[in-house]
């Protein structure tokens, strides 16, 4: 069964360097960003060509019109100044060839007078007057051409000199001006390919340096670390400067380095955890095998076996459970807890009692509650917490004391009643809690006072409070010491418990 599911993991883990493989499998040129923004910039550009495009061959348009009524209007003086000679036919067709036009007129002192004429159409397919065109008629009137022309019959008439009225007029067809305009506009066009080209390519250039080269190297940087996060040498080294890419290459770097200290926390958290599970299981059977020998003592008559042995006893049965503390923290296993009406000062007293603290080592334990206070609350789990701040309290003051020989060291234990709340404080006048400590409080292996210390038993009276519906806070004080403050509310009690309650009491 396990070389089979064996098997089947490494199939699964090629498969999945297969899928991340051809997930990160680089792409073509044009597939990548640099490409992209090459066929962008052209794209763009050739757009901004077109709408330079229309107006410009607009403006064409009406300039070679313009030449052929000046043309026109050339020889449309000549042969005026022939008056009251007639104009020759042959002649006539010379200067309509000449100007491209089948007919010419001159206006004049407010009349018309047709200079040369050939084959007249029987119909004129447009009229365009040049001698007021918006920019926008222009356009529709070259587009009109581009499109539809190339065999239509057009007029054109225009002012010719100064403001005296004398104007000229043609006929002529607009095969010739659709010729010019599409020679011009295949101009315009091989033209603007090659600046969108040239353009491109430089932009191609200065981004893909500027910025594609950079993301790249991140996205590398990514890539490699994804392969393997535990080499220190997969961590990205940023680039200095203060754009953006740089600074998102620091950040990536931190959280790259940050990550990998995570990940080595969690590796060493999962080895503990086996180590645990492995030891578990033999400590339960050496405590166990302690605690069938305690149970011996009872039936001794010493008297001070019979005052100690249930202290013993208690004892051993909460190393029993403690063997499972750890490992119980790591798969979020504690128990809901059993709440019930507790004295709080017999259990402030079995802490006492279980601390041994030597009188000779000048430590003091004092307790300030009230003798009937009672707290709503699982008395083994209490217990626990209290246990554990004042167990740290204690293991602070011997360690305090070896530096500071005549400072007063003393725990004190108090608590009252607030409403529905029970609140204890527990406080030591030892060096209080480091700055790192602070920091971390109530984090497993991270939250330690003391040097070789784990931080997971602050962590588990967070979570046992917590689990009461309570709150668990260090308390900042002017003078030297730690004090951490427990808040416990007592359970809510439904309206038919009350009403019962106190009916029983009337």
């Amino acid at each position: 069964m396990d070389s089979g599911q064996d098997k089947d993991a490494a199939k699964d883990g090629k498969a999945d360097k297969g899928r991340l493989s051809q997930f990160c499998r680089p792409t073509g040129i044009f597939g990548g960003l640099s490409g992209k923004l090459l066929i962008l910039t052209v794209v763009f550009i050739s757009l901004a060509e077109v709408l330079i495009f229309v107006p410009s061959v607009a403006n064409m348009r009406l300039r070679w019109l313009e030449d052929r009524l000046n043309t026109a209007a050339a020889a449309a003086i000549v042969i005026d100044g022939l008056q009251p000679a007639e104009l020759p036919r042959a002649l006539q067709k010379e200067t309509l060839m000449a100007t491209g036009t089948r007919a010419i007129v001159l206006r004049k002192d407010g009349t018309s007078r047709l200079l040369a004429t050939a084959e007249m159409p029987a119909s004129v397919d447009e009229k365009y007057d040049l001698s007021d065109v918006s920019q926008l008629t222009a356009i529709k009137d070259a587009l009109d051409t581009l499109l539809f022309g190339g065999n239509r019959i057009i007029r054109v008439f225009g002012p010719v000199g100064g403001d005296d009225g004398t104007g000229i007029e043609v006929v002529l067809k607009d095969t010739r001006l659709r010729n010019a305009m599409l020679a011009y506009s295949r101009s315009v066009f091989f033209v603007s390919i090659l600046i969108s080209l040239f353009t491109a390519t430089l932009i191609f250039f200065a981004i893909n340096r500027m910025m594609i080269r950079p993301i790249r190297r991140l996205t590398d940087s990514m890539q490699a670390y994804s392969d393997d996060p535990e080499d220190p040498g997969r961590v990205l080294e940023p680039e200095k400067g203060r754009d953006e890419l740089a600074v998102a290459g620091r950040h990536l770097a931190t959280m790259q380095s940050q990550l990998q200290k995570t990940l080595k926390q969690q590796k060493n958290l999962a080895a503990l955890g086996l180590a645990v599970s492995k030891i578990n299981h033999d400590m339960r059977n050496i405590l166990s095998a302690a605690q069938l020998m305690s149970d011996r003592l009872v039936d001794v008559d010493d008297p001070m076996v019979k005052r100690f042995a249930p202290k013993l006893l208690r004892t051993i049965d909460r190393a029993v459970g403690y063997t499972t503390e750890v490992l119980s923290y790591g798969q979020t296993s504690e128990s809901a807890p059993r709440r019930r009406k507790i004295r709080l000062v017999e259990l402030i007293e079995e802490v006492r009692d279980i601390l041994a603290i030597d009188p000779e080592s000048g430590i003091g334990f004092v307790e300030q509650l009230s003798p009937d206070l009672e707290v709503d609350a699982d008395g083994e789990q209490l217990f626990r917490v209290i246990h554990n701040l004042c167990r740290n309290a204690h293991q602070a003051l011997i360690a305090f004391g070896e530096t500071e020989a005549d400072s007063i060291r003393r725990i004190t234990v108090s608590a009252h009643r607030i409403g529905s709340v029970v609140s204890i404080t527990v406080d030591d006048t030892g060096p209080g809690m480091p700055q790192k400590a602070r920091e971390n409080l109530f984090m497993a292996f991270r939250g330690s006072a003391r040097s070789g210390g784990t931080g997971l038993g602050l962590a588990i009276a967070r979570e046992l409070v917590l689990a009461h519906g309570g709150t668990i806070a260090l308390v900042e004080k002017p003078a030297a010491g730690t004090q951490f403050r427990i808040e416990i509310p007592d359970r809510p009690v439904s309206l038919d418990d009350y009403r019962s309650k106190s009916m029983q009491e009337n």
